[in-house]
């Protein structure tokens, strides 16, 4: 996340604006600076706590120059294989 994320700071015009839908990021806005280039393709959010380890990946949209939304990628679903579930 950027040093401006949280801070109500304005963006310069060449700062990027980006919103986090989905997930536990949902409603986060971040303010990208331009020096730090252009915003990812791709964001991974690794949530580390008592249990498992959960992994988040949000895919960037652009919107217009200078904004773009990053959406929460759905869970992949792991078939089951038949002999895991007992007749």
């Amino acid at each position: 996340m950027s040093e401006d994320a949280g801070t109500g700071a304005e963006p310069a015009d060449d700062d990027a604006v980006l919103l986090f839908v989905g997930g536990p990021l949902d409603g986060r806005v971040e303010i990208r600076r331009a020096c730090h280039g252009e915003p990812l393709p791709t964001v991974t959010h690794v949530h580390l706590h008592g249990g498992p380890k959960v992994v988040h990946r949000y895919d960037l949209q652009t919107l217009a120059d200078g904004a773009g939304v990053y959406t929460v990628r759905p869970r992949a679903q792991h078939p089951v294989p038949d002999d895991a579930v007992p007749d």
